[in-house]
């Protein structure tokens, strides 16, 4: 399952989302906002963090209007690794090697047709492991 959040500038680029993974039967949770109304996207990014690092999502996808705010909120929640990325050799990469468990995207900055890719690739790109794993560890370690 997938965890979803953004706020008021992530909200359309959130529901298009929403049309792609329901295209592909990929499930999800939605963790807000409901709407264009100013909102604060700490509040949803942390939420989708959140279902993240419990486990009761495999990865989430957090999304405001340059994807900056939202990737800073989650990745203060203890196990989150999300990843910015603005297209789709950062997605790809960010799974190889870094095992990111969210993708950030700014809904201001990218169009929807690229943000499907970028989706596409996060979502079916494996973590390599062997001595990536070594560093992801050492991420980990970090967090108190």
């Amino acid at each position: 399952m997938i965890a979803l959040g953004s706020d008021h500038g992530g909200f359309a680029l959130k529901q298009h989302i929403i049309g792609y993974l329901e295209a592909n039967n990929i499930p999800y949770k939605d963790f807000g906002c409901d709407n264009t109304d100013s909102c604060d996207y700490p509040d949803f990014g942390a939420a989708a963090a959140q279902a993240v690092a419990s486990g009761a999502c495999e990865k989430g996808i957090v999304i405001c209007t340059t994807g900056i705010g939202i990737s800073i909120a989650a990745n203060k929640v203890k196990g989150i690794r999300c990843a910015l990325c603005s297209e789709p050799l950062s997605a790809e990469m960010t799974r190889r090697h870094n095992d990111a468990n969210m993708l950030a995207l700014g809904g201001g900055m990218i169009g929807p047709n690229l943000a499907e890719r970028i989706v596409e690739v996060f979502l079916n790109t494996a973590f390599e492991g062997g001595r990536h794993q070594r560093r992801v560890d050492k991420i980990s370690g970090l967090e108190k």
